[in-house]
């Protein structure tokens, strides 16, 4: 495992990882810009409830539903993408595969 100094979460690569790894009934239907706009209503989320700190690299347990319900609150809210709940926790999934791809997640015990 990396040591978490040398972890680096690359947004552009995560969008890729997520497009490449949506099921294929949704690679119509999910594009990169949909993707862009999720994960930084996320890292939102992250930074309004102290996850994302510069100098920290510390574990946090994430409310997946809390956090959930606010980007799809933020969706309705701003109407920048237009997805379903399906599709955005289909990009949360990825997201998540994304950062335990790269060592920056891991499950839960």
């Amino acid at each position: 495992m990396k040591d978490q100094d040398d972890l680096v979460f690359d947004e552009d690569e995560a969008v890729k990882y997520i497009l490449k790894n949506l099921p294929s009934e949704y690679k119509n239907k999910i594009s990169s810009d949909d993707i862009d706009y999720v994960l930084d209503v996320m890292y939102e989320y992250y930074e309004s409830n102290g996850f994302i700190e510069e100098d920290s690299a510390e574990e946090a347990n994430i409310d997946e539903e809390e956090m959930f319900n606010f980007i799809m609150k933020t969706i309705k809210k701003e109407k920048e993408v237009t997805i379903t709940e399906e599709e955005l926790q289909l990009i949360i999934d990825g997201e998540f595969e994304y950062g335990k791809s790269i060592g920056v997640y891991k499950e839960a015990e």
